[in-house]
């Protein structure tokens, strides 16, 4: 195995945009850069999650040639983590869109989208 082969550099990169994305959930103050930094994170592990299921000199599980129906097992790889974020990439779609909704209707009843100006539920 290279160091700088694609599954290596793949799991950098999204271990690098998983930790941009926790970072701007945790620090900034405004609503819309933490639904940012929700989707970085999401995207993240999205990228993580191919990056494991890579698998170098494999197929994909598409059997119409000939060769691949003897012995398929070894040369296919397993298509689950691919179907996994295809469902993820749905269902964060859906939640970014919601978290927006509901900064949206925040900022029409109380003019801003710092959380800090929000002491309605803080004990």
């Amino acid at each position: 195995m290279q160091l700088f082969s694609i599954e290596y550099i793949s799991l950098v990169v999204g271990f690098l945009i998983l930790l941009i994305g926790i970072w701007g959930i945790l620090t900034r103050k405004n609503i819309l850069k933490m639904v940012i930094g929700f989707s970085l994170f999401d995207t993240g592990t999205h990228i993580i999650i191919v990056a494991l299921g890579y698998v170098k000199n494999k197929t994909a599980p598409i059997l119409n040639q000939p060769g691949l129906q003897t012995d398929t097992a070894h040369k296919i790889v397993d298509p689950v983590p691919q179907a996994l974020v295809l469902t993820a990439i749905v269902i964060g779609l859906g939640v970014t869109a919601l978290m927006l909704v509901y900064a949206m209707k925040l900022h029409n009843e109380k003019k801003t989208l710092n959380i800090q100006n929000y002491k309605d539920l803080k004990w």
